[in-house]
């Protein structure tokens, strides 16, 4: 009967209950337990397994670049990076309240890791997020505007509870980017968040954008009540190539 209730688990794709009771049966728990203690055991396994796996699944669709942690950020005195602050925001309580967040900073700095911490605690938490390059992301939508599928793509993005924009203003805006950035940033406000990246300082941002009226509108949206991460100090990616080279030395 063991059996063919395992079989059954299986067919049936409860796979947190039959490892559970699986695991039970090949160590003779099932004994000890009464019959809601096995229920009550068999469901939070369920549970938990399909929490995990619906977890792994919105990292993967977010296409993080760096497998990043919050516990592992550098908060080396001479980076300017307020601890308290990033604890506030990996809390994801930026994203129900709708707010963004600026990281800005030379490159090498650690913006993206960062950015990509705060996407994997809101992945833990349920949120949808997506983490896109900003110049492929524009690429990407102007091909779509070629071959039909602009629609789909902006739905795409619109569903998502958090929008990571990394390396923000690496080249100037020409109209077409303008256009899908100013629609980007309207669907989202007031509805979503955003988490943007970049080299520039915000001071440097309607430049870059271009387009006086378009750019005023695009800011607003963008930095009214945003949360503003400055981090300075030397490149980590140039200092951790130089330790490398000193242990290789060694």
């Amino acid at each position: 009967m063991n059996t063919n209730t395992l079989d059954k688990m299986r067919k049936m794709k409860f796979f947190g209950m039959f490892h559970a009771f699986q695991s039970s049966l090949e160590t003779g728990q099932t004994d000890s337990y009464t019959a809601d203690e096995l229920l009550a055991h068999l469901i939070d396994a369920e549970w938990d397994d399909r929490h995990n796996r619906r977890i792994e699944r919105q990292i993967y669709y977010a296409k993080f670049r760096y497998k990043a942690s919050i516990e592992d950020v550098n908060y080396h005195a001479d980076r300017s990076i307020d601890r308290n602050q990033v604890m506030r925001l990996a809390d994801c309580t930026f994203i129900e309240r709708y707010e963004n967040v600026l990281l800005t900073g030379s490159t090498g700095i650690g913006k993206s890791y960062i950015a990509s911490a705060i996407g994997y605690q809101a992945c833990t938490q349920g949120y949808r997020v997506l983490y896109a390059s900003t110049p492929k992301l524009l690429a990407k939508l102007k091909m779509a505007k070629a071959d039909g599928s602009y629609i789909k793509e902006i739905a795409k993005i619109e569903r998502q509870h958090l929008l990571i924009l990394d390396d923000f203003g690496l080249q100037p805006f020409d109209a077409q980017n303008r256009a899908a950035l100013m629609e980007i940033i309207e669907d989202r406000h007031g509805k979503a968040s955003l988490v943007i990246t970049s080299q520039l300082p915000v001071s440097k941002w309607h430049e870059v954008i271009g387009e006086k009226t378009i750019a005023d509108a695009i800011l607003d949206r963008i930095v009214h009540s945003a949360h503003r991460l400055e981090l300075k100090g030397e490149s980590m990616r140039k200092k951790r190539r130089a330790d490398e080279k000193e242990i290789s030395y060694q």
